[in-house]
C-alpha cells in the first residue's frame, strides 16, 4: 500500500481547495472510462460522451494521449499538477500549469504512467502538454462549466460536512472517511492514500491539500520543486451523488409515505454517507437527521456500518427495492 507520513505542521498548514482543473480532470476520467461512477453522474455521462468520442475521432492523437496519460495504475503527473493552495484560482490559470510543462518531462511523465516507452505516433508529436491543455479546456468549456455553480455547492457541501468531522473527531478521523476503502488512517503519523505498491514519502515538511472533486474517482500529487515549500494534495470524490440542487430528487409518492424530509436523506444513501455529511447535503440540523437515520433503520431500510473510525449510512436492500421502485413510478 502507499502511505505518508504526515508531520504536525504540515496538518496546521493543510486546507481544503476547490479546484475547477481537478473537476476537469475527474470529469475527463469519467468521459474516457465511457460509464458513470454513481447515479448522479449517469445522465451527465450519457449526455456528452457522445461529443467527446466525436472530439476524439476528429484529433486520433487525443485519443492516444489521453489513453497514456490515464493509466490504470498512475496517472501522467503532468495532467494532474498540484494546486498552489493560496485561493482558488480560475481554470485558465490552472491549466497553465499542465500547459508549460517541458516537452521531455512530459514524455517522462508518461513512460511512468505506461510503465514503458512512449509509442509512437506521441513520442514524435510536437507539444503534448499542450494539446492536452487545449483537450482540458474543451472538456471544461463544453461539459463542466455549464454546471460549474451546481457542482461547486455539492463540493462546499462536502467540505462543510469534513470540516464539522474534523472539529468534533480530530484529524485522524477525518483523514480516515475521505475515500473508504482507500485511504486509511494508520496511526503513528502515517495515513494510506492508495492501496498501490509505492514507496511511503514524507509530508512532515509540507503543506497538506485536501480537494473534493463530484465524480466518482480521486488520486495524489505533489511538488517538491521547491524546497521548504512542498505541496501535497489528495484528490477525493465528494460524498453522495452529484445532485441537482441540494440533491436528488425525492419521488412524490416516497416523500408522501415517509414525509419529504425522511425522504430526502434516504434517497442520498445509494452511496454511503456520514451523519456530519447528510446534514451538509441536506440542509437539516443533526437532531433531524439522527432521528430520521434511527427511524430509516428501525424500519429495515437502512444499514450502519464502519470505515476506519466512520460510522456510514447506506441502503439496505430493502431501502434500494423501495426507492427504485417509487422513482420508476415517478
Amino acid at each position: 500500500m502507499g502511505w505518508w507520513r504526515i508531520g504536525a505542521d504540515a496538518l496546521a498548514g493543510s486546507r481544503f481547495v476547490v479546484s475547477p482543473l481537478a473537476e476537469t480532470v475527474a470529469a475527463l476520467k469519467a468521459l474516457h472510462a465511457g460509464r458513470a461512477g454513481h447515479l448522479g453522474e449517469r445522465a451527465w455521462v450519457a449526455e456528452h460522451l457522445p461529443a467527446y468520442r466525436a472530439r476524439l475521432a476528429a484529433e486520433p492523437l487525443d485519443g492516444l494521449l489521453v489513453r497514456a496519460a490515464i493509466s490504470p495504475t498512475w496517472n501522467a503527473d503532468f495532467l494532474t499538477p498540484t494546486p498552489l493552495g493560496d485561493g482558488e484560482r480560475c481554470f485558465e490559470e490552472e491549466v497553465e500549469a499542465v500547459r508549460a510543462t517541458g516537452r521531455a518531462a512530459a514524455l517522462a511523465d508518461l513512460e511512468v504512467a505506461l510503465a514503458g516507452p512512449v509509442p509512437e505516433p506521441l513520442a514524435s508529436a510536437p507539444d503534448l502538454p499542450g494539446r492536452l491543455a487545449e483537450l482540458l479546456t474543451w472538456v471544461w468549456r463544453e461539459t463542466v462549466l455549464p454546471e460549474w455553480a451546481r457542482r461547486r455547492r455539492v463540493m462546499e457541501a462536502d467540505v462543510t460536512a469534513r470540516t464539522a468531522r474534523l472539529a468534533r473527531d480530530g484529524w485522524a478521523a477525518a483523514l480516515d472517511e475521505l475515500c473508504p476503502g482507500r485511504t486509511r488512517w494508520l496511526g503513528d503519523g502515517r495515513l494510506q492514500v492508495n492501496a498501490r505498491d509505492y514507496p511511503p514519502r514524507s509530508v512532515e515538511g509540507g503543506r497538506l491539500l485536501l480537494v473534493p472533486v463530484t465524480p466518482a474517482t480521486g488520486w495524489v500529487s505533489w511538488d517538491a520543486s521547491r524546497e521548504g515549500e512542498e505541496r501535497y494534495a489528495i484528490v477525493y470524490p465528494c460524498a453522495g451523488v452529484l445532485a441537482d440542487g441540494a440533491g436528488p430528487v425525492v419521488p412524490q409518492a416516497l416523500g408522501a409515505l415517509l414525509g419529504p424530509a425522511r425522504a430526502g436523506v434516504l434517497v442520498r444513501l445509494e452511496s454511503p454517507l456520514s451523519t456530519s455529511q447528510l446534514v451538509a447535503l441536506t440542509g437539516q440540523g443533526l437532531g433531524s437527521v439522527g432521528r430520521h437515520l434511527k427511524v430509516l433503520r428501525d424500519a429495515g431500510l437502512i444499514r450502519r456500518g464502519r470505515a476506519g473510525r466512520s460510522v456510514l449510512y447506506a441502503w439496505t436492500e430493502a431501502g434500494a427495492v423501495l426507492v427504485r421502485a417509487q422513482r420508476g413510478g415517478s
